[in-house]
């Protein structure tokens, strides 16, 4: 046991040093030295640099370190607070909570980018459609490729998989789950997930959390790219930096999203049949609409509703 922790709390350490205090070490050096630089003049940073003394009473210099460690780490803990506010924005499960005018813009959001996915939703059906039309026996060849609807469903894509609920790509990626299942089958998915984790395979769970990392990463780097504001700020050029910084992290998140979100939906595809026969139903095969809204019930703390799920959905 004692090894065990001995070894925990050596990962701790060497994960804490790796991703709060080196990044956040880089980032007081980068703002003193932006504070002693002028443009792209380099004399003043240079004759700074050499008029540091180095203190000879160890004493002092550990000092030093301690203090220059702990601002560095103060940094990175900043960095990773800022990197949860961008995830809250990027993923915007709980936008309808957000404040007031925040909320308002994110509702103009989702109505203009609702509005965007319509048109070229119908386009693309419309090219699908009249594709289709030119290849059955004795028509008229079409004058739409397969490339041209290729590149139309791409355009529908860049917005959204499904109708778009949340004001980000990436927030409608994971709604995109949810609602498929919510969908298809009746699943609740966010009150299932908790014991659906719980009867997944290790190996599956460890997938799905190393994609849940990858995306926490991106949104972290996310938060740097927001604290070298303040070295842009003294430094004008740095501009750059965190837009390169943004723009990477962006595109890290959308590809990590992405990876999370498949693995969720085919870790769920794969096992909520086994977890319905845990919470003791009687299933074989794909999840059906009435075991998906029984089990949806069953977690919920309604289980006594279960009986009216009988010949669930009604045919209209």
């Amino acid at each position: 046991m004692t090894v065990l922790l001995e070894e925990l709390g050596k990962k701790f350490a060497e994960r804490w040093f790796t991703l709060l205090v080196l990044p956040g070490a880089l980032y007081v050096c980068a703002v003193a030295a932006a504070r002693q630089l002028d443009g792209f003049a380099f004399g003043p940073l240079t004759a700074w640099v050499k008029g540091l003394s180095v203190p000879h009473n160890g004493a002092s210099a550990l000092l030093y370190v301690v203090v220059f460690g702990v601002v560095a780490a103060a940094a990175g803990l900043a960095a990773s607070a800022v990197g949860a506010l961008m995830e809250r924005l990027w993923l915007a499960e709980d936008w309808l909570s957000w404040p007031g005018p925040l909320r308002r813009a994110a509702q103009l959001r989702v109505e203009a980018r609702q509005t965007r996915w319509v048109v070229v939703e119908r386009k693309e059906a419309d090219l699908r459609q009249r594709y289709g039309d030119g290849l059955t026996p004795d028509a008229t060849p079409s004058d739409v490729t397969e490339l041209d609807v290729q590149l139309a469903l791409r355009r529908v894509l860049a917005i959204a998989e499904r109708r778009p609920a949340r004001p980000t790509w990436m927030g409608d990626r994971m709604h995109a789950v949810v609602a498929g299942y919510l969908q298809e089958c009746g699943l609740d998915l966010p009150s299932v997930w908790p014991h659906l984790w719980l009867a997944l395979p290790d190996t599956v769970r460890a997938e799905i959390k190393e994609a849940r990392e990858a995306v926490s990463k991106a949104t972290t780097l996310a938060g740097w790219a927001v604290l070298y504001v303040a070295v842009a700020y003294l430094w004008w050029p740095a501009f750059l930096l965190v837009a390169g910084l943004f723009l990477t992290a962006r595109q890290r998140g959308r590809r990590a999203v992405e990876a999370y979100a498949l693995l969720v939906e085919a870790a769920t595809r794969l096992h909520a049949g086994d977890l319905a026969r845990s919470l003791g139903f009687d299933h074989t095969g794909p999840l059906d609409a009435r075991t998906g809204q029984a089990m949806t019930l069953l977690v919920q703390g309604q289980g006594h509703l279960i009986p009216l799920t009988i010949g669930w959905p009604r045919q209209r």
